[in-house]
């Protein structure tokens, strides 16, 4: 009798071992035949995305190109027909004629201190240690969260000027010179310039289109 038509107690154990090794050479077959399978289809996809990815890149790259040149002629004419807002540091929209489509020029800066907020920083934590942290734990700790660095090791604008908004609690001269040395290691850097493309909605709002050039 064939063993795939006996039962399994009418089988003897080789049978049975031989049955097994049937069964698992089957699945394993079939797991490689569905991991074959994924590993292509995988590879397919992100290769398929990825060319496009990198068209796009590319296309995304020369038009950002076209749009500062175009742009900056456009910032030069303003100029020359006195269009351009006297307090204006190179920002700017310009609007086509039936008011549907707009585009804006952003200035972007990026706000650093130089090396004389270093100690700065230094002064105002040793004021905060010697007189803050025993009587007021809370102030001194929101306090020395204002001072906290980002990632790059730059102070952060926002929590900078918080802390100068705290500038009258205090009146020890490492407070005060402290501050005075944040102050004036402060400066803004351009870093150039960012660009919106917006369409008015039917309902008379402006929309904009997203267009990430800062990484660019």
């Amino acid at each position: 009798m064939n063993t795939e038509n006996k039962t399994l107690d009418q089988c003897s154990p080789d049978e049975l071992r031989a049955q097994l090794k049937r069964v698992e050479a089957k699945e394993r077959a079939e797991q490689k035949r569905k991991k074959t399978e994924y590993e292509a289809n995988r590879n397919h996809t992100v290769t398929v995305l990825l060319e496009q990815a990198m068209e796009l890149h590319k296309n995304l790259k020369v038009f950002k190109g076209l749009v500062e040149e175009k742009m900056y002629e456009q910032a030069i004419k303003l100029n020359e027909y006195g269009l351009m807002r006297g307090n204006s540091k190179g920002g700017f929209s310009i609007t086509n004629e039936a008011d549907t489509f707009r585009i804006r020029r952003l200035r972007e800066t990026n706000p650093t201190w130089d090396e004389r907020s270093a100690k700065g920083v230094e002064l105002i934590k040793d004021f905060l240690h010697d007189a803050v942290k025993k009587r007021a734990e809370k102030e001194f700790n929101l306090l020395m969260s204002f001072l906290e660095k980002n990632h790059a090791g730059d102070l952060e604008y926002q929590k900078v000027m918080i802390l100068l908004s705290h500038e009258e609690n205090y009146y020890d001269p490492r407070w005060k010179e402290g501050l005075r040395l944040v102050k004036e290691s402060y400066k803004v850097v351009l870093k150039g310039f960012g660009y919106q493309f917006e369409i008015k909605t039917p309902e008379g709002k402006w929309e904009t289109m997203s267009l990430n050039f800062s990484s660019l």
